[in-house]
């Protein structure tokens, strides 16, 4: 069975400073060990301006990865897609996600695409969670998890910390809400 394994990528220049042997050597493994990239339109673009581009995909296993194996988007206006090896999911996205994951062994990687991902966990989708937390606020942007959504419990697979702080967690969603403790005591007293 593919798995579909969601990592919120590094995504603007706060995050470059921060990255350590560690991290890096984290996400060449990450990359290098999917089998296909599952993407939303707005980071495949982005992804295929920069990725896409590289003169020599050799000098990098994240671009050696993304310019040899299969890359998916889930997107409706997108129609041309110009990287090689890109397919376009339209309509029935959950049905065309569930047949990739049954057609082949090896990792579906989603890298980023935080609407995908919100999309892929209330879909019950994704296998595998993999979030790096860099020791940064930043204030503003987008939300991974949205104020609003499904409550999804989670179990922690893997942790480690770089030496620049950065944290690496690995959960994979376990089909179950989480549990809430109940209180009877009375907030008044």
């Amino acid at each position: 069975m593919r798995k579909i394994a969601a990592a919120a990528s590094t995504a603007g220049g706060w995050a470059i400073p921060l990255l350590d042997t560690e991290s890096g050597d984290y996400l060449n493994q990450v990359y290098g060990g999917a089998a296909a990239f599952l993407f939303g339109r707005r980071t495949y673009e982005i992804f295929a301006r920069y990725w896409g581009a590289m003169i020599d995909p050799s000098t990098s296993p994240i671009a050696a990865a993304l310019n040899s194996r299969p890359k998916y988007v889930a997107s409706t206006s997108l129609t041309d897609p110009q990287w090689a090896g890109t397919s376009i999911l339209s309509g029935d996205v959950a049905g065309a996600v569930r047949d990739l994951k049954a057609q082949q062994d090896g990792e579906l990687l989603v890298p980023g695409s935080g609407v995908l991902v919100r999309w892929l966990l209330a879909h019950e989708l994704v296998d595998q969670l993999d979030l790096l937390t860099y020791p940064v606020v930043v204030g503003q942007g987008t939300r991974l998890f949205p104020d609003s959504g499904p409550d999804i419990a989670l179990e922690l697979v893997t942790t480690q910390t770089t030496s620049r702080g950065i944290t690496i967690q690995t959960y994979r969603p376990l089909g179950r809400r989480p549990e809430y403790a109940t209180s009877s005591a009375d907030p008044n007293t």
